[in-house]
């Protein structure tokens, strides 16, 4: 079913890789509502995923860019106003990488060089994104700017590593840009923090179905799935949420404000053996 919530929006969608990623539900959600968009994504991303399916579907340009490189950004913002004609009314930032992950590096081991490649990658992107588009007064005034995070930023999660750091930077370039954006072009920055789900990135996360499982039993209505985040997306892209600004928005069935749930507990006590390696110590994780 759909509203016509954002009929004659324009918009930009970072990040939409394959029919797994969050970004592509929220490019589908928002054509449905009635807006136009682009797409944007890496260089290598577009000529290994699908997004070209995905343009050719939505009748959506797709602009490969390098979202850490200022100048591809200016490209993207630019050449969007253009094809769309006129400025930006919603912009998706759906980008996160850990080279530390991917490299199977712990926490106390990190690479520090690939540390600065998951901030500038998973955060600081957001930062440049939106300094591009006040400079270039490329947003409509109550126009929404939307990243999406994760609770990691707050707590600590066995494997999520740099990205907790990450995400938790995204929140706060979010709170500190969405001040001054606010103030002077009347612009909305939110962050979404989104159940585990199960895309590309997020299937590189150590640990990631235990986690998705961890979750669900804790939720007292369920993990929240990519759709529900398009949705979740949509209505922060409207005019209903005119007045939201500098918020980190929960979509996790209420994990963030639980303790401990019956179920998770019931499955605790059925598995309360130590962890130990071959010499007997525990392993604490």
């Amino acid at each position: 079913m759909t509203h016509n919530l954002l009929k004659g929006k324009r918009g930009i969608i970072f990040g939409a890789l394959n029919d797994q990623s969050i970004a592509w539900k929220v490019a589908e959600r928002a054509v449905e509502e009635g807006a136009i968009i682009t797409l944007s994504n890496t260089p290598v991303a577009v000529r290994m995923g699908d997004t070209a399916k995905l343009g050719e579907k939505l009748n959506a340009e797709i602009l490969p860019a390098d979202a850490t490189n200022v100048e591809d950004l200016e490209m993207v913002f630019s050449k969007s106003m253009e094809i769309l004609g006129g400025r930006i009314d919603f912009v998706l930032h759906s980008i996160g990488m850990s080279p530390n992950v991917r490299k199977k590096r712990t926490y106390d081991d990190l690479d520090y060089d690939m540390l600065a490649k998951t901030l500038d990658i998973s955060a600081i992107s957001f930062h440049k994104m939106l300094q591009v588009a006040r400079k270039l007064d490329a947003v409509e005034r109550g126009g929404s700017m939307l990243a999406l995070t994760y609770v990691a930023a707050q707590r600590v999660f066995y494997g999520y590593n740099d990205m907790a750091d990450a995400k938790a930077l995204l929140e706060s370039i979010t709170r500190s840009f969405g001040y001054i954006y606010g103030r002077d072009k009347g612009v909305r920055v939110n962050t979404i923090s989104q159940s585990p789900t199960m895309t590309t990135a997020g299937s590189g996360v150590k640990g990631m179905t235990d986690l998705m499982d961890f979750s669900e039993r804790m939720s007292p209505i369920g993990n929240a799935d990519a759709d529900d985040c398009a949705d979740y997306c949509i209505v922060m892209f409207s005019d209903l949420t005119r007045k939201v600004t500098m918020q980190n928005l929960y979509n996790d069935g209420g994990f963030s404000s639980m303790g401990m749930s019956l179920r998770a507990m019931k499955q605790y006590s059925n598995g309360l053996d130590e962890n130990r390696d071959e010499n007997g110590n525990v392993i604490y994780g």
